[in-house]
């Protein structure tokens, strides 16, 4: 029998460990916890926030509706010649399953090592790291459909996947709520190592010839090293988006600052947020009970008794801070709940 809560402190359900509260509150342990929630029309027409590890999001105030947090278990996979299939259930530890596939030699998720949140919410986001985006390795996902009752099948195509981007957070934002994602890996390795220090790393460890394992040591280590852990220190991972400039403007602004941290993308050049947001002084700045965390400017820290409204006045200065310096647009890739 679903079970509905009121008044729930979200404390303990967003990494950034803001005291939001939800007014409604229920978990999601299997696909038919779904079929019989929305068939209440309360439930249907009320605003709800879908909630996974809670690892990618701000609460700037209470939410007055129904908070929905997916809890749907389970891996599996199926090996045909050299793809593997590997499924798991939305509520799965994102990197609970990067260790699955990197234990059982399925590669291609190696990369994506460390990454906070569930399987869930990863095609939401389309989340990426150190090259690797989650299209790359992304079958399909299953999906209920709120206002039919329904469950579809997404193929990668029907994502429309963007950087940070898909199709659940444009035209479809709302509408579905992801139970199970399947991922196509493969038991042969093309290593992806040019991307941020992994090179460096692996040389460091006397490294010629590494496997997926190597790789997934190297990235959480680059990760541990730069990103506070959630469970001591609120925050949400990377706070903004890499900005990508067009190549004329980006001509101008290597001409100011040679300097500039860059990576090709398709469609111009990719900025490095955090060395942006570091030039203009942020970098370990405290203000009140927030700041940005002293090994990595692009996350902002929560140092305990921070609001969401806080978290979010620190953002917008920065914003301001880095487009005043260098004529460049920051955009959060936290998700505002407000």
């Amino acid at each position: 029998m679903l079970q509905i809560e009121q008044n729930v402190s979200l404390k303990n359900f967003n990494t950034f460990g803001i005291d939001a509260k939800a007014r409604y509150f229920t978990e999601i342990n299997q696909e038919d916890d779904l079929v019989e929630l929305f068939l209440d029309e309360q439930w249907k027409n009320m605003p709800r926030l879908i909630l996974g590890g809670g690892s990618n999001m701000l609460f700037v105030k209470d939410f007055d509706g129904i908070v929905i947090r997916m809890n749907i278990r389970g891996i599996e996979h199926r090996i045909n010649h050299d793809e593997v299939i590997v499924e798991a259930g939305a509520g799965e530890v994102w990197n609970g399953l990067v260790n699955y596939c990197v234990d059982h030699d399925f590669a291609g998720m190696e990369n994506l090592s460390l990454i906070p949140g569930s399987v869930g919410a990863s095609p939401i986001q389309n989340i990426g790291a150190y090259g690797v985006e989650l299209k790359d390795v992304f079958h399909s996902c299953k999906a209920f459909e709120i206002a039919t009752g329904i469950f579809k099948t997404f193929t990668k195509d029907e994502c429309g996947f963007g950087y940070r981007e898909s199709v659940f957070k444009a035209e479809l934002k709302g509408q579905y709520i992801i139970t199970h994602v399947k991922f196509q890996l493969s038991q042969t390795p093309h290593l992806k190592l040019t991307y941020g220090a992994i090179e460096q790393e692996l040389t460091n460890r006397g490294i010629t010839e590494p496997t997926i394992k190597d790789v997934s040591k190297v990235v959480s280590h680059i990760r541990v090293s730069k990103l506070p852990d959630p469970s001591t220190i609120g925050n949400a991972g990377s706070f903004f988006k890499n900005p990508v400039i067009s190549t004329d403007q980006f001509a101008q602004l290597q001409a100011q600052h040679p300097d500039v941290v860059n990576y090709p993308a398709p469609n111009g050049v990719k900025l490095a947020a955090g060395w942006l947001i570091e030039q203009c002084g942020w970098k370990g700045k405290t203000v009140g009970n927030t700041g940005t965390w002293k090994n990595q400017a692009l996350v902002l820290v929560n140092h305990g008794g921070a609001t969401g409204q806080e978290v979010y006045k620190l953002s917008s200065q920065i914003i301001d801070s880095v487009y005043t310096k260098f004529g460049v647009s920051l955009e959060r890739e936290v998700n505002i709940i407000d």
